[in-house]
């Protein structure tokens, strides 16, 4: 069965106290953190305010997907706002081998995250002190977009260097991910699925996480 990471960037900022303990009382595994800046991507999404207040009330492990430049320089800030697992993109690192020690020095698990343009075969000399790979299933920026069907492939090809590097990487899918198509997901060898729209635009959010890890076994 696949890990499910609700993404809170499709909570309801109105009242997110509810929507954690939504999330707190599910069956999902994890808690996905989207950080945007306007600049790596076209969107500006939240900043520390909102995770600190989403870290004071989760109790499961909080997932930080940074889609900004030069992450390196919050490394620590995030480590300090209570984040498990922090994923930064190969497209905004200039020296990534230094950034994903400099975040496993921090006690943090490192993940590096893949727009869908870039070849999986980028992180040949990497793969094997991740704790993350980040398979983006639509173009980082704006929830509720179309799944881009190539994802499958992608997710075979990192299943395939994993294995051949001896790494303990887990394959995460971020985008799109709904009740169509999370157990081939699943099958095709995602480990965490993250799913924003389809949770929080559902009628009973509950009740669709425990569907999307059912389907996934």
């Amino acid at each position: 069965m696949a890990l499910l990471a609700p993404s809170i960037l499709s909570a309801n900022f109105g009242n997110l106290d509810k929507d954690v303990d939504m999330i707190n009382s599910s069956e999902a595994d994890w808690f996905h953190i989207d950080i945007m800046d306007g600049v790596f991507v076209p969107n500006i999404s939240f900043g520390f305010p909102i995770v600190e207040a989403v870290n004071k009330k989760a109790k499961k492990i909080k997932d930080a997907h940074l889609m900004i430049v030069n992450p390196d320089q919050y490394l620590d800030t995030f480590k300090k706002l209570g984040v498990d697992y922090l994923t930064v993109h190969y497209e905004a690192c200039t020296h990534l081998h230094r950034t994903i020690q400099e975040i496993k020095k921090l006690g943090m698990k490192a993940g590096v995250a893949l727009n869908p343009h870039t070849n999986i075969n980028l992180l040949e000399d990497i793969i094997e002190i991740l704790d993350l790979v980040l398979v983006m299933s639509v173009n980082p920026g704006f929830g509720g977009q179309k799944f881009i069907e190539n994802t499958y492939k992608k997710i075979g090809v990192s299943k395939d260097l994993i294995i051949q590097k001896n790494s303990k990487a887990l394959i995460q899918v971020d985008g799109g991910v709904s009740l169509e198509n999370a157990k081939k997901l699943a099958d095709t060898g995602a480990d965490v699925l993250v799913a924003g729209s389809s949770v929080f635009n559902a009628q009973d959010p509950i009740q669709m996480i425990k569907d999307l890890k059912s389907c996934t076994i």
